[in-house]
């Protein structure tokens, strides 16, 4: 069967290459084109798995390697034009990059897997698991909530520890030469232990800040003994089940070094919070978690993100533990491991609650590190020659590590219709007729199957815009590290910024100088266009090229346009019930969105006395976890957020003691939160998300200007508010 299998694979690979080197000419290879579009987008209607998945895939590429055949043989300029030949050649080289991603990220999602639930063990079968929270400057606001969250979870006492790991407070910082940084260390230091202490947490930290996030999690591995690691960002919140639904698989598996599972965050990135798409769109991470993850666990190359995971010691020990020569530990970490001959598995489904960074400028410092990161890997560790590595683990991670040289690519299609409409300079030789039957319909069907492998998870143009906004700076990110690639240093994403008004960006000016410059680039090629009729068709294909750019560039001016954010940290829906006691009174209520600041309440029956803004009162859990003791919260009642009365948004006065209960009503379940994620991924055709870009790119730029003439607003970390307006009762501990 193998050698049968062997064949017709072989047989069907010199098919396609004698199909795509015949020559034929414009008419004929637009019909054949044609032909084989309306057959992709026919079978791209049915089943999405199966053999159907291939011959989709397979066709796609026949029209692809068409395309590459007829680009390398037939457009490029004449050498002895250099002024023309070597942006030609940059642009060329630019688009078979892209032909080389799309043929090795269609090897990574051919056969996406769908694991199975991990296998529920016995309590007594249960390994022991220390759970890590790293952190470095993130307020006590913020880890209250991961780290009562933690201590929550659904596991037997006697085997699982959570340990906070605050590398803002190591003896370095505490002894710092500077007499602020270390007072402000010394208190967060204490502040941090009286947290921990409340919480039955651990509190550990260093000596030194070295090697980063991996030096902290290693100093930890040194200092505990579990067979397993969880790993939680500060900022990450899991749900009660998420070690009941990873560690089972490690029991399968004793080669297993990795469980990861999705980021799932309950605020929008500054993409989606500007744009106003936050609620409606598949955020911008779900592609990668949703298939592009599932795509590589089964090529056994899903690997660790940094959080939300699982690692098994004895793997992270036969290593050294965490990696940290390069500033993406996590990546690292796993190739090392796959590479020794290591498992891993991806579990697709969300099991904590995280933040988004607020602003445009932290998004972009997050993603420099990520982007500087992964080049780091393919300089030091490339994974094409990594020993120990299968063939298909080489080309995964060649796919993450290679997808983030995007912004070069982004720069060339930017410049590129340019050099022709204001230099005459001709980068690509073709005529109309060629452009049509070889270049458009190339777009198209890699548009087709790029909509039929991620079309619900990532809409048209959205990848465009948010590569864009991205390559204006992460270019210099990337020729730094070219240079010197152990240069860079790990930062920490700054998360619950509050903005409180609209504003711009301080990274917006390069913004509007592209914006400016693209539209004198469209009024020159009409110009043109008009003075210059042989150049006609020329002058449609490039500035209809430089109309595109335009028009996401306009798009963007919307993104760096920062709305105003409700910075209350992770908020997310909810269904649970409780009861309100305000008084003498107790009503049932329904808890509809809730965060750690404050919750969205819903009265089941008219109370004796009506509700009035400010009243004290106590949310009491009607159905915690079995064989727990939660406190009830203290709260103020806010206005109607209805116009029934029956809702009402309440401020919790929350204290550390508090927030074991305020984790078990946000995180006992996650079910409400995923099905909200889940009904976000519907496809958008192409002419709805076109005329979804043509109207960002017309109302973003005025609403940056105005943005721009506005005052500027200041930007604050988030702070819990006191609601001292009514003399409270002291706290009570009620028992469920």
């Amino acid at each position: 069967m193998r050698i049968l299998s062997l064949f017709i694979w072989i047989t069907s690979a010199a098919a396609i290459f004698a199909f795509v080197l015949q020559p034929v000419g414009a008419d004929v290879q637009l019909l054949v084109s044609a032909l084989t579009i309306a057959f992709l987008f026919v079978i791209t209607r049915f089943n999405r798995t199966g053999p159907l998945r291939y011959i989709a895939l397979a066709t796609a590429s026949i029209i692809v390697l068409r395309y590459a055949y007829w680009r390398t043989t037939s457009t490029l300029p004449p050498i002895d034009d250099l002024m023309s030949f070597i942006p030609g050649i940059l642009l060329y080289v630019a688009e078979m990059f892209c032909i080389f991603m799309f043929f090795i990220s269609v090897f990574v999602v051919a056969d996406p897997i769908e694991r199975p639930r991990a296998r529920q063990l016995a309590d007594d079968e249960l390994p022991t698991v220390d759970v890590f929270v790293p952190s470095y400057n993130e307020s006590a606001e913020i880890l209250s909530l991961t780290l009562a969250a933690a201590a929550g979870m659904d596991y037997p006492s006697d085997k699982f520890t959570v340990y906070l790991l605050d590398d803002g407070g190591t003896d370095q910082k505490r002894n710092s030469s500077d007499p602020e940084t270390a007072q402000a260390a010394i208190d967060r230091s204490h502040a941090l232990r009286t947290l921990c202490l409340d919480l039955g947490v651990h509190y550990l930290t260093r000596a030194q800040n070295v090697h980063a996030k991996a030096g902290n999690l290693n100093a930890g591995m040194e200092r505990t003994s579990g067979d397993l690691i969880a790993v939680f960002d500060a900022d990450h919140a899991p749900e009660r089940a998420f070690l009941r639904e990873t560690v089972g698989h490690f029991s399968d598996d004793p080669d297993l070094f990795l469980v990861q599972t999705p980021h799932f965050f309950a605020n929008p990135d500054p993409v989606e919070r500007n744009l106003g798409t936050y609620k409606h769109m598949p955020a911008e991470n779900e592609m990668f978690y949703t298939m592009i993850q599932k795509g590589l666990d089964r090529w056994n190359a899903s690997f660790f993100c940094g959080s939300a995971a699982v690692l098994r010691r004895e793997a992270l020990d036969e290593v050294g533990g965490f990696s940290g020569i390069t500033i993406t530990e996590d990546c690292e970490t796993a190739l090392e491991l796959h590479s020794r001959g290591w498992n891993s598995v991806y579990v697709d489904k969300p099991l904590v609650t995280g933040l988004q960074p607020e602003t445009f400028a932290s998004f972009i410092g997050q993603r420099s590190r990520w982007c500087r990161g992964m080049i780091q890997i393919l300089i030091l560790k490339n994974p094409l020659f990594k020993q120990g590595l299968t063939l298909p683990q080489r080309l995964s991670y060649m796919s993450s590590c290679f997808f983030w040289l995007f912004p070069f690519v982004r720069t060339a299609f930017l410049v590129a219709p340019i050099l022709f409409i204001l230099f005459n300079l001709k980068i690509f030789n073709a005529s109309a007729e060629d452009f049509l039957a070889y270049t458009v319909t190339y777009l198209i069907a890699s548009e087709i199957l790029r909509n039929y492998l991620y079309g619900k998870m990532r809409w048209p143009w959205i990848s465009e815009l948010y590569e864009y906004v991205q390559s204006v700076f992460l270019v210099r990110a990337i020729v730094s590290v070219i240079f010197n690639p152990r240069k860079p240093t790990f930062n920490v994403t700054d998360k619950g910024v509050s903005l409180n008004q609209r504003q711009l960006s301080n990274l917006a000016w390069p913004f509007f100088a592209i914006f400016a410059g693209l539209g004198m680039v469209l009024s020159y090629a009409i110009y043109r266009y008009q003075t210059e009729p042989a150049l006609g068709d020329l002058i449609i294909i490039t500035g209809a090229w430089n109309l595109l750019n335009l028009i996401i560039a306009g798009a963007a001016l919307g993104i760096v346009t920062e709305q105003p954010n409700d910075a209350d940290g992770i908020s997310l829906p909810s269904a649970r019930a409780a009861e309100l006691e305000v008084g003498n009174q107790t009503v049932p209520v329904t808890i509809r969105q809730i965060s750690s600041e404050k919750a969205i309440i819903e009265l089941k029956k008219t109370m004796t006395t009506p509700l009035r803004a400010g009243e004290y009162g106590r949310l009491l859990l009607i159905d915690p976890p079995a064989s727990v003791i939660l406190p009830s919260i203290p709260v103020f009642i806010g206005k109607p957020s209805g116009s029934d009365h029956r809702s009402f948004v309440v401020e919790l006065d929350a204290e550390t003691c508090h927030f074991p209960a305020i984790a078990s009503l946000m995180l006992a379940d996650l079910d409400l939160p995923r099905s909200l994620r889940d009904g976000r991924q519907k496809r958008r055709s192409y002419p709805v998300a076109l005329l979804t870009l043509i109207r960002w790119a017309i109302f973003s730029p005025f609403l940056a200007v105005t943005a721009g003439l506005s005052s500027k607003s200041t930007s604050e970390r988030t702070s819990r508010r006191r609601r001292p307006t009514a003399e409270k009762p002291q706290p009570v501990v009620e028992a469920a």
